[in-house]
């Protein structure tokens, strides 16, 4: 809920230019009405005790101050109370397929490309609160990492626990990561279903042709984003294994079967993205956030306190002690 206070009619101020007239015209008139008297002597006079002549230019400030109220009353002072309420109107399901195999070590991207697209896909699954997003891993296999979820917590953890090992059969088997995507999406009741499906190589392993799943993603309205991982020419990528388990990295030619990842987009109506840098991967994530985004139908409540009664008020009560003075304790000297 949002609070503002603010003035209807803030053009009223003007009128407090009046105000300084109003006392130079006070202070002008006030010295008409004491003209000096030139004598000899005062001592033929008593000393008049009484301070009330003295307070008496407290009249005018009283009428001064009714007056700031009054204007101010006219500027219409309130406080304006806003409170908002946000109704989803098309929930979307999403899918991340993403290739765990070692070639996403490869060095074009920075530190890596696994790495690279854990820190985007990150900022992504962030940017959509109202969505339910689950992950997928696949290799020369493939397995559900999370199902799909709304809590945002549990697919940001298991995201950040992604990492290249060597459990999974090597390989890569695009068919069998797209399947399985299908597979948690099938009976979603989501209006809009996608899956991000990523890789950074050939189709070269698996029981399921990736055009046979493409054909499911069509069946059950499943639109499927491909995503190309690696620069165009070589690449720093791990070769071979040294005897302490670590890589041996060489610079091998970056192949991306382009041909399949664009006929899988098209199919499911999708669209095919190259990342061949940081940037870029991050720009290709942005684009399929504002490609699919979730309806919210925002609905603004505004509530008007009014504040100038009081203003009115008040002023009415220092016109009415003005007079009271003015006609009893100052009756003699007004």
């Amino acid at each position: 809920m949002l609070s503002n206070f603010e003035f209807t009619n803030p053009e009223f101020f003007w009128l407090l230019l009046s105000l300084p007239v109003a006392v130079a015209w006070y202070l002008w008139r006030y010295n008409k009405q004491t003209p000096a008297v030139k004598i000899s002597s005062t001592k033929g006079f008593k000393k008049n005790a009484s301070i009330l002549p003295k307070l008496r230019p407290i009249l005018f400030i009283l009428r001064l101050a009714c007056l700031a109220l009054i204007i101010t009353a006219l500027a219409k002072p309130r406080n304006v109370e806003v409170s908002t309420k946000t109704k989803t109107t098309k929930g979307i399901d999403i899918v991340i397929a993403i290739d765990v195999s070692a070639s996403m070590l490869a060095k074009d991207l920075k530190p890596n490309r696994l790495e690279a697209l854990k820190t985007v896909a990150a900022q992504f699954i962030n940017g959509r609160p109202n969505d339910r997003i689950g992950i997928v891993e696949y290799a020369g296999e493939s397995f559900t990492k999370t199902p799909i979820t709304s809590d945002k917590s549990i697919v940001l953890s298991a995201l950040k626990s992604i990492e290249y090992n060597n459990i999974i059969e090597g390989g890569t088997a695009i068919g069998m990561g797209l399947a399985t995507g299908v597979n948690r999406l099938k009976d979603s009741k989501a209006l809009s279903k996608v899956i991000i499906l990523m890789t950074d190589g050939e189709n070269n392993a698996g029981q399921i042709d990736p055009r046979i799943a493409a054909e499911l993603s069509q069946e059950f309205g499943i639109k499927v984003y491909t995503i190309g991982m690696g620069t165009n020419g070589t690449a720093l990528s791990p070769y071979a294994l040294n005897a302490n388990g670590s890589f041996v990295y060489e610079n091998i030619k970056v192949t991306i079967d382009e041909e399949l990842l664009k006929e899988i987009a098209a199919t499911t109506g999708g669209k095919y993205f190259r990342a061949t840098d940081n940037e870029k991967l991050k720009e290709i994530y942005n684009e399929i956030d504002k490609l699919e985004r979730t309806d919210v139908e925002e609905f603004k409540y505004t509530n008007y306190e009014e504040k100038f009664r009081p203003l009115v008020l008040l002023a009415g009560l220092l016109l009415l002690i003005e007079l009271l003075l003015k006609y009893t304790v100052f009756r003699s000297f007004v």
